[in-house]
């Protein structure tokens, strides 16, 4: 294929910008423009997106033509000149299409071929996800639109290219263990950095510029003492049935601190005692939290007690971080303190993801070492699954060389439960970059 048989695709992108340009909405023509700047990078996951955003081009620009002739008409206007000049748009959108699905155009976009299907979805999931929190929610909800009003587009199109490398670079057990934990961690950063610069003054930074607490328990106890405001609780609930307990290990603000504590620490070893506190331990902080918004709640506690007593409840978490999870090397405020970790790994259970360990494995011990839930142990080895406190981190994936630990689907074979995995937890990761705030 030729390049100059990108002209044709680079026109129908440009024509849309065009669109978006003469409605003022700058960030949607910057994000187009964005999207036939890479065209040149020959990655085939990028020819994906052009044919779905060629697709959307085609339905917007018939139903624009209709409801300008409608509106000519009903006012007794000419029309005919305006039907050819969209016709003339709809035929070029068509053979851009034709274009991009031809085999000499497959051909062309030859570059990570491998992951082509894998980036696309990531891409895909992510920038649905946050146009449809964008559009839905009653003030703005992305960062940028807060500053430049309009402008989102350009964030929605930079962290949907960021899912799309991510998901190539995850799908790789021995990249996994790696990268995990930093996106982890820069996801941590960036929600508390605007949970700061929020306290400071800078109230664009939270999400309805009203301070509230980053403790995880108040994800259930929030609600309950007011009687409202369950959206938190809503979306961890559909989190958990797209990708089980992998809140815990992917996607929770402050489950980053302690595995980073716990990463000072020794080699993990399994060890009974936490595994009996991984159910005792968080069911009191949980009977405690849900019993304790109730109580308030019926009592009248003032608002500033019940932030007390959750910064109390939260302080003692970080102290279990840094003097418990540091000297073990295991998260013990996630296995054995944190109430919304029991919920999700027990709420988990109905989602269909599983880990699980295959029959030829050799017991060399090896994924026992690199769990930091505590979910592996000899016995749990024998059974061929891990324990209940396991949170599909998949640390222990990376660590079999022999390749006997990995994610099950019903259905579906390793392979391809390991790409649906990835997809969905590194889409729910861009989005949550891109949304989360206090």
């Amino acid at each position: 294929m030729r390049r100059s048989y990108l002209a044709i695709p680079i026109l129908a992108l440009l024509l849309l910008a065009a669109h978006a340009l003469r409605q003022a909405d700058f960030g949607q023509f910057i994000a187009l423009v964005m999207l036939v700047c890479i065209l040149g990078t020959r990655n085939s996951w990028v020819r994906l997106v052009c044919i779905a955003v060629l697709v959307y081009g085609g339905v917007f620009w018939a139903q624009t033509t209709i409801d300008y002739i409608l509106f000519r008409q009903a006012f007794h206007m000419p029309w005919v000149r305006l039907t050819c000049i969209m016709g003339s748009i709809l035929i070029v959108n068509s053979i851009a299409l034709w274009v991009l699905n031809s085999e000499e155009s497959q051909r062309f976009f030859s570059q990570s071929k491998q992951t082509e299907h894998i980036r696309f979805a990531s891409f895909f999931l992510t920038i649905s996800g946050l146009v449809l929190a964008k559009s839905m929610a009653p003030f703005p909800i992305l960062l940028i639109d807060r500053y430049l009003p309009g402008w989102g587009w350009v964030e929605v199109m930079l962290l949907g290219y960021y899912a799309q490398a991510l998901s190539s670079a995850l799908i790789s057990p021995e990249k996994h263990i790696f990268y995990r934990p930093r996106i982890w961690g820069l996801f941590s950063v960036i929600f508390f950095a605007q949970f700061f610069l929020g306290i400071l003054g800078f109230d664009q930074m939270l999400m309805t510029g009203v301070l509230h607490l980053p403790v995880p328990a108040l994800i259930v106890s929030g609600p309950l003492y007011r009687g409202e405001g369950y959206f938190m609780i809503i979306l961890f609930i559909v989190t958990l049935l797209l990708v089980g307990p992998a809140w815990c290990s992917h996607l929770c603000y402050i489950g980053a601190w302690d595995d980073r504590m716990s990463r000072f620490g020794p080699r993990p070893q399994a060890r009974r005692g936490l595994k009996q506190l991984s159910i005792i331990g968080r069911l009191v902080t949980l009977t405690l939290s849900i019993g304790g918004a109730i109580l308030c709640r019926s009592k009248g506690i003032p608002v500033l007690n019940m932030l007390i007593y959750a910064a109390a409840f939260g302080g003692l978490g970080i102290c279990l971080m840094l003097f418990i999870s540091r000297r073990v090397g295991m998260m013990t405020h996630c296995t054995a303190y944190c109430p919304m970790g029991l919920i999700a790994v027990i709420l988990g259970k109905i989602s269909l993801w599983r880990l699980r360990i295959s029959p030829q494995c050799t017991g060399c011990g090896a994924c026992i070492k690199k769990c930091r839930y505590n979910a592996l142990d000899k016995v749990q080895i024998e059974l061929r699954k891990p324990g209940y406190s396991c949170t599909l981190c998949g640390d222990c994936v990376s660590a079999c060389k022999h390749g006997h630990i990995g994610y099950r689907l019903p259905f579906l074979s390793e392979k391809k439960a390991r790409e649906i995995f990835i997809v969905l937890v590194v889409s729910l990761h861009a989005i949550f970059l891109g949304v989360a705030r206090i």
